[in-house]
């Protein structure tokens, strides 16, 4: 595909993303009945889920941003497949806000051109901080989602199920990176990327 096609490409996903309703090529976790909670839990519930769901929309971009500019056709397969899964996460995190009664940040466009952009930059600077970028970028996001586990409702099920499944595909993506050569990132950049990740996190959970 040439650059011209990818960036066409990368278009037409930032619209899919940010406007479109995704479709998972995976069951959706958060089977079976849906359990007893109050007004509160349900609220508080769907707004974790708005950040997750905003998660999966940064991670679309920085993938998209990634696979744009690496020179690596075995690395841009990797970003690729890591994509292919988190729309699963896209999916499933939009069908949980629904069933919650929910809605998703009114910032996605916004969440998506500035997470573009980060992941560009990361494959400008070569295939090791390329997979650097991804491994730390899910570890980050896996202690987030752990987080998240500890602060759901005890009662809904469902929402810990997505959680989960999503939690074990960022670690399986992390751990990929790492073998196909992915370097330490610096910790001055560790701590920016929490920041802005916090910064997304907080505003996401309200607008």
């Amino acid at each position: 595909m040439n650059r011209l096609d990818q960036m066409i490409t990368t278009f037409d996903l930032g619209l899919r993303t940010v406007f479109a309703h995704p479709h998972a090529g995976r069951p959706y976790p958060g089977t079976g009945p849906e359990t007893e909670m109050s007004e509160a839990e349900r609220a508080r519930a769907a707004a974790l889920m708005r950040v997750n769901h905003v998660g999966e929309v940064c991670a679309q971009a920085l993938y998209a941003g990634q696979a744009l500019t690496t020179k690596n056709e075995r690395v841009r397969d990797e970003l690729e497949q890591a994509a292919r899964e988190e729309t699963d996460h896209l999916a499933w995190c939009e069908t949980r806000i629904n069933e919650l009664g929910g809605r998703k940040s009114l910032l996605n466009p916004l969440w998506f051109g500035s997470a573009f952009g980060i992941g560009v930059l990361a494959g400008m600077l070569g295939d090791k901080w390329n997979l650097g970028f991804l491994v730390e970028t899910e570890r980050q996001v896996e202690a987030h989602l752990d987080g998240h586990l500890q602060q759901l409702p005890d009662a809904d099920a469902k929402s810990r199920a997505v959680v989960e499944q999503m939690k074990a595909d960022e670690a399986r993506h992390a751990q990929t990176a790492v073998d196909h050569g992915g370097a330490p990132l610096p910790p001055p950049v560790k701590w920016a990327m929490q920041v802005a990740a916090n910064v997304m996190r907080q505003t996401a959970s309200r607008i």
